[in-house]
């Protein structure tokens, strides 16, 4: 009885070795090597589609401005005459409130309004994760020219 004691004290004080560990700790390295950078790219993936949903959702509320006003806000009323009744000429007869609030975009600038546009009667864009001009990948302008 003694010696299963002495046994049983041996075992529940084994731990791990140091090479034991050593190897749990490169295999998580290796794993994290390879998915970390798959998940900051969904990240980015998911910036640029949340751009393009805003985008859309502010032509949707331009449009529906011109429909009840007969023109789109000035560049000098900007996207705030969505929000409210705008006080510079030409200041609309029949304007409603089109938006809760503006949404900054997925980098947290805000989006630009053109009137007129350079691809369109008006353009919404945002300039990216760089907010630049221009730009490729997560830095490329996403407008609402973009399908």
């Amino acid at each position: 009885m003694k010696n299963s004691f002495a046994f049983a004290m041996a075992r529940i004080q084994r731990g791990f070795t140091l090479i034991e560990l050593m190897v749990v700790l490169l295999i998580i390295g290796v794993l994290a090597a390879l998915i970390v950078p798959n998940v900051l790219d969904r990240a980015d993936d998911a910036r640029v589609t949340a751009a393009k949903t805003d985008v859309t959702n502010l032509m949707q509320a331009l449009k529906l401005y011109k429909l009840d006003n007969l023109r789109y806000p000035t560049a000098e009323q900007g996207l705030q005459a969505l929000l409210t009744k705008p006080a510079t000429a030409p200041v609309p007869n029949n304007w409603k409130n089109y938006l809760d609030q503006l949404p900054k975009d997925p980098w947290g600038t805000p989006y630009v309004y053109l009137n007129p546009g350079i691809k369109g009667d008006v353009d919404v864009m945002s300039y990216g994760a760089d907010g630049q001009p221009g730009g490729e990948g997560k830095n490329a302008d996403v407008g609402s020219w973009q399908p």
